[in-house]
């Protein structure tokens, strides 16, 4: 087997139609077809199933993509850190973040990275935060931010750089809208706009109300923090957001309000894989990462 018939033929397995897998490789579908061919007659098995001009992966094929995409992952990491070895100035570094954390700590956070280190190349991931912790076990992301930060998850090493406050987003005709700090309770008729059940600032919000007596009557879901700012905008309901995702961004017709009771906060912080070290790239951002926060150790 060739190098370029595996890369083919994850493409092709990828996008399931070999015009697509040619035009993203930037090559004749000729080629990606010959080239496909000649990897099933090596193997004597067919990789694909053809109906027209549609394909799809037999039941071989889908278990030998899984193995060549975990054998060229090894390949591409190799490569990375003979690469970094010798510049570590020069390599990449894969960061995945959730939502929360998009519009404020990551664009800063980069920045000031940058500054420092103008040559290191960044590729950002986003995405829910249990695909993130997946996605570090498995290699796709090399670390990932989160808030909070989990704490029983085995598969990962976890790091918190720091603690913040979650408070409460009102449309600016509620009545508690005007007030210096409400109290949790004070919230318990109001309809709440939060994240799928799956998500685990949902199980922030209701673990926060549950210390008082009730469960969140939720009209509304958004899976990404614009889309529930947008709804408390429109004075569909009230709910709990992390402080630093309203840093300069809070949207028009809502007020941001402290919580005096309960002190509701998550921890944010950064996790790492537990099954190997750190390219040496990588280990540059997860120091600069450590005493960037270290410095600005009143930060919210």
């Amino acid at each position: 087997m060739e190098l370029r018939q595996i890369q083919y033929f994850i493409e092709v397995a990828k996008r399931e139609h070999m015009t697509e897998a040619a035009e993203a490789l930037h090559v004749a579908q000729s080629a990606v077809s010959r080239q496909i061919v000649n990897l099933e007659a090596e193997l004597g098995i067919d990789l694909f199933i053809r109906e027209g001009r549609n394909i799809r992966l037999t039941a071989i094929g889908q278990m030998f993509l899984e193995k060549m995409e975990h054998a060229m992952d090894l390949i591409e990491q190799a490569q990375r850190e003979i690469e970094e070895r010798l510049d570590p100035e020069k390599g990449t570094v894969r960061i995945g973040f959730p939502s929360s954390l998009a519009a404020y700590l990551l664009p800063t956070v980069i920045s000031a990275f940058r500054k420092n280190h103008p040559n290191v190349k960044i590729q950002l991931y986003q995405d829910s935060y249990r695909h993130l912790v997946d996605a570090v076990v498995m290699g796709n992301v090399d670390l990932a931010l989160l808030g909070p930060v989990p704490t029983k998850e085995t598969r990962v090493k976890s790091e918190i750089l720091f603690v913040e406050n979650l408070v409460a987003l009102l449309h600016i005709g509620h009545p508690l809208a005007s007030k210096a700090s409400i109290h949790l309770d004070e919230l318990r008729g109001d309809p709440f706009i939060l994240s799928p059940k799956e998500y685990i600032m949902r199980s922030i919000v209701e673990n926060a109300c549950r210390q008082y007596g009730f469960m969140p009557a939720v009209s509304f879901e958004g899976k990404d923090i614009d889309a529930i700012k947008g709804l408390v905008a429109a004075g569909l309901g009230v709910t709990l957001l992390p402080e630093i995702t309203l840093v300069d961004s809070l949207p028009r017709s809502t007020a941001k309000v402290p919580l005096s009771e309960p002190h509701v906060t998550r921890t944010v912080g950064m996790i790492i894989p537990k099954n190997r070290k750190l390219l040496p790239t990588e280990l540059v951002f997860h120091q600069f990462l450590k005493g960037f926060f270290q410095k600005l150790s009143g930060y919210r």
